[in-house]
């Protein structure tokens, strides 16, 4: 009989396309699925932590459909995978690849400390469409810009998706398994946690029907309304993929399909899906994105650190109703508005002079559908010290942006209850959301504006103008 092979599991919570449990399965043994909360896992933001913790407990229900179980240890990942294949016999342990710099750090230890023992350990692809090594310039490096990498993946075919098993070989026994309950890691959401889990759509049935909604209610006008802050235009699909509960080729298929059909927003999905793609090959070839500036020529930009100016933007006080807005449906669903989130990142690093790299870390703590490749790439992208970037000088006027893409307020009203004399169950949660330190009610005055949007797009101007004459001195 084939010993057992581990399965590391990670952010790829699902069954159906996944390349590493399908060869798992394929080496003729029993598969044990593990999760392991590890010292990198340990270290989530309070938002992506509770929520990996929904969605390992939605997971492990799936594999008990199939006669299977998830097994939980905590520890360090190499000697917990090492003590459990001595328990069960294993002689593999298999996992899917992870392109961030921490990942990469822990699973090239992990492998190397395994093979050392003598045991068979492998890496599959599947939490992107295409491996980043795998898509290179003509002249053999790897893509800075966006466009050019669109154009060389768009029409590559990244596999067909494969089905789900029909079931798992189980052991003759298992091993011990921790309590999901005694991990706690929902614990640092406190007060939050209930209203955000209303907004939460968690474990692959759901992302699953999710994508479906969205292909047949969403995709046609998707070119349209995805920027519009007011109606809901995108596929909030963010969430799911993060954990892998869908598979992104499983979105690619579908919005191909929808191509092929003639749904006029369906090439615009398709591109965002490959955006994601290209933030993990940058993060993959230039790791130091998500930590210190991808240019180094806006090293010594004088932006400021945390400041009340933070606190009051982190709390949605800023006196700008849509930046209050979008930081308000952050706490509130976990999640934020594509658009909002730009229009936060330019108000916080141009007309607040602030480090993005302070938004990065609330993003980070705040996010259910938290991914370090695309946290670092959109916020250096909306900073102006990334690649690709949008220029410095691009700034974007809170005000008039509103005006654009809510015209009727709605968006801001949905989330700012002291903009509207009854406000609604999504404006008052957040009050109900928030630490009681913050000491908020919707009865207080609405703040008046931290700062005049013309004077501080002219100071961050200034500041940009001074910084590149310094440079090129």
């Amino acid at each position: 009989m084939t010993p057992p092979t581990l399965f590391w599991f990670r952010r790829d919570l699902r069954l159906a396309d996944h390349p590493g449990l399908v060869a798992a399965i394929a080496r003729g043994g029993p598969v044990i699925p593990v999760f392991i909360l590890d010292p990198q896992t340990e270290t989530l933001g309070a938002a992506p932590r509770w929520r990996l913790g929904e969605g390992v407990a939605s997971f492990a229900r799936s594999l008990e459909a199939l006669g299977s179980r998830l097994i939980l240890r905590r520890g360090d990942a190499a000697r917990v995978l090492a003590a459990l294949a001595a328990e069960t016999g294993a002689t593999a342990v298999h996992w899917s690849r992870l392109c961030d710099p921490v990942s990469k750090a822990r699973d090239a230890g992990v492998k190397a400390q395994l093979r050392d023992r003598g045991l068979e350990a492998v890496s599959h692809p599947g939490h992107l469409l295409f491996e980043p090594w795998t898509v290179q310039t003509g002249q053999g490096g790897f893509y800075r810009v966006y466009t050019p990498y669109w154009r060389a993946v768009r029409d590559r075919d990244p596999g067909d998706c494969l089905p789900a098993p029909a079931r798992l070989p189980a052991p003759d026994a298992w091993p011990a398994s921790d309590s999901l309950s005694d991990w706690a890691l929902g614990a640092a959401m406190r007060r939050g946690a209930d209203i955000v889990a209303a907004h939460a759509r968690i474990g692959e049935d759901a992302a699953r029907a999710r994508l479906d909604a969205f292909l047949e209610q969403g995709i046609a006008g998707y070119s349209d309304l995805r920027d519009r802050l007011d109606l809901p235009g995108t596929s909030k699909l963010g969430e799911n993929l993060s954990l892998g509960e869908v598979s992104v080729r499983a979105c690619w298929h579908a919005a191909r399909a929808a191509m092929e059909r003639g749904a006029p927003g369906a090439e615009t999905f398709l591109q965002e899906i490959v955006w994601r793609d290209f933030a993990h090959h940058l993060v993959h070839h230039t790791p130091h994105i998500t930590e210190r500036n991808w240019r180094e020529e806006w090293d010594g930009f004088p932006w400021a650190g945390e400041s009340e100016h933070a606190t009051r933007w982190k709390r949605g006080l800023t006196g700008e109703p849509v930046i209050d807005a979008a930081m308000r449906e952050m706490y509130v669903t976990g999640t934020m508005h594509n658009r909002a989130r730009m229009l936060v990142a330019s108000y916080l690093t141009k007309h607040l002079m602030t480090d993005w790299r302070v938004g990065l870390k609330w993003f980070e703590d705040c996010l259910i559908d938290w991914d370090p490749a695309s946290n670092a790439m959109g916020w250096q992208w909306a900073a102006g010290s990334g690649p690709d970037a949008a220029p410095f000088f691009r700034i974007f006027n809170p005000a008039t942006q509103a005006e654009k893409f809510d015209p009727k307020s709605v968006y801001r009203r949905t989330w700012v209850a002291e903009l509207s004399r009854q406000p609604g169950k999504d404006a008052l949660d957040y009050f109900r959301a928030v630490p009681e330190s913050w000491a908020m009610t919707p009865s207080a005055p609405y703040p008046k504006p931290l700062v005049d949007l013309k004077k501080g797009r002219e100071r961050a101007l200034d500041a940009y103008h001074a910084h590149r004459d310094r440079s090129a001195a």
